[in-house]
């Protein structure tokens, strides 16, 4: 094909050679492993704790959503293996050429947001036990329009620079740092298993603290009231990744590869990080009179080595983690946007940049309380996505793609003016009945009167948003794809 006159090619966004395609099923098991093992996914069965389960129940419930999450990271992860093409050229096929950029700007944007949440958490760690190294804490007075102190900033700075790094040294150097930490990151787990046994000489209460939904429970009869929202947050918890993951499995040797390493990866880890912060969790229980679900926290109050080792272990991890997981997927998304002036690497570039300016500090000022608002909120956005690729890429195209057409104006793909409108209504639809829930749950006060119905279904914003995006693009796509255009440009 005549890639160098088209608008919607270059070089990173061409489908993977023979070559490039260097991934066993280690490397996305690994992968997974060095993502899992993050510190927002540690805290996430406090949340559950704090919400009634006891630590079974919440580690139960961290894997099971795991294990729903899989399936579309599977199913969707299957047309980057076999065609070596990312999401947002995925996304043509359905979204149509131009179209496309919809659903590619969702993603980018909701990773930017994330990216620079991670930045400032990274930062936050160098500042937190810089502090702890130097006997004291390390302060100072606001800057004025920042609302940080020059040591927090420079601290941020100093973290987004590490990172910077690894996207000027592109996929491979990422390949390799989520590799070759994962066995340390599983390593590090056991000594903190063993460090909180020593020092508490038993695991803790919460370990035998039961449900507060049995009979006589603070909150007796209400479990799947609970249960359904906290396991559509979970699964919000991986939502991007499971659109991005073509992202990666384009470099997959083989789809045994991405299928094996990925069920290895994902739910099975995801459990035992969720059993390993109940239990250090619990056993903090005795050690200091209170719960300490925040890592940093925790090794905060370490001594000697202990805390320059924990430094840096948790830097390496919030590096792989915000790396693979936040700027993978914006960076080819902004790149398909305008992939004559945007690279991969330029579109790294971009996803930084954005981090830089947004102040995530002030983000979370705001939306603290609302973590899990965000992480429902946008699973509602990326749910209907998610939908309509499976429903086109198995039903519609029974996994069959015209690969030159992905990247031509005049292709397959084209529908209407570079739009197939179909999917741009399914979307809608499968978006519009969250969007009531969501304006509750986020802005309570604002939003008091809003039916029970639509806050029961904002419950289930990523199975409703998928479930009826999905149908819809289906049945209005039917009689459609005989109409659209399959012109071959002459090579």
């Amino acid at each position: 094909m005549h890639t160098e006159s088209s608008q919607l090619w270059n070089e990173d966004l061409a489908p993977t050679s023979a070559a490039q395609r260097t991934w066993r099923w280690y490397h996305f098991a690994a992968l997974w492993v060095g993502m899992v093992m993050c510190i927002p996914a540690y805290t996430l069965a406090a949340s559950l704790i704090e919400g009634g389960m006891s630590g079974y129940q919440a580690v139960i419930c961290v894997f099971i959503a795991n294990a729903i999450v899989l399936i579309p990271m599977l199913l969707i992860g299957h047309a980057g293996a076999k065609y070596g093409i990312p999401y947002a050229v995925l996304a043509r096929t359905s979204f149509g050429v131009r179209g496309a950029r919809l659903p590619a700007l969702m993603r980018a944007i909701v990773a930017c947001g994330w990216y620079g949440i991670q930045t400032w958490f990274g930062g936050q760690m160098i500042y937190t036990l810089g502090g702890v190294l130097l006997g004291h804490p390390l302060g100072g007075d606001k800057i004025d329009g920042l609302g940080i102190n020059a040591a927090q900033l420079i601290c941020f700075l100093i973290f987004w620079g590490i990172q910077f790094w690894y996207i000027f040294h592109g996929m491979e150097a990422i390949r390799q740092l989520e590799t070759y930490t994962a066995p340390l990151k599983i390593l590090i787990c056991f000594v903190l298993l063993g460090w909180v046994y020593n020092k508490a000489g038993s695991f803790g209460p919460i370990l035998d603290q039961p449900s507060q939904f049995i009979e006589g429970g603070k909150k007796a009869g209400q479990f799947w009231s609970t249960f359904w929202p906290s396991l559509t947050a979970m699964i919000g918890f991986w939502a991007t990744l499971a659109l991005n993951i073509p992202d990666f499995t384009r470099f997959a040797k083989s789809q045994k590869d991405q299928v094996l390493g990925q069920t290895i990866g994902l739910p099975a880890p995801m459990g035992l990080l969720a059993l390993l912060a109940v239990i250090v969790t619990s056993a903090t229980v005795v050690l200091y009179g209170k719960a300490l679900w925040d890592p940093v926290d925790l090794a905060s109050r370490m001594s000697g080595a202990a805390v320059l080792i924990a430094l840096v272990v948790l830097l390496i991890d919030t590096v792989s983690v915000n790396l693979a997981a936040n700027l993978v997927g914006p960076a080819y998304d902004f790149s398909a946007l305008n992939p004559q002036l945007i690279s991969y690497k330029t579109g790294g570039y971009i996803t930084a940049g954005i981090a830089l300016v947004m102040m995530p500090w002030k983000i979370l000022e705001t939306t603290q309380g609302y973590i899990f608002t965000w992480l429902i909120g946008y699973s509602a956005l990326l749910g209907p996505i998610a939908g309509i690729l499976i429903i086109d890429y198995y039903f519609i195209r029974k996994t069959h793609i015209v690969v030159d057409d992905l990247y031509h104006e005049k292709g397959q793909y084209q529908y209407s003016h570079g739009w197939n409108m179909v999917a741009v209504v399914a979307f809608l639809i499968g978006v519009v009945p969250n969007i009531p829930g969501f304006l509750n749950a986020a802005f309570p006060a604002a939003f008091p009167a809003i039916p029970e119905l639509c806050k029961t279904i904002y419950t289930y914003a990523w199975f409703v948003g998928m479930a009826l995006s999905g149908v819809v693009y289906f049945c209005l796509m039917q009689g459609k794809t005989n109409l659209v255009v399959v012109e071959k440009i002459a090579s």
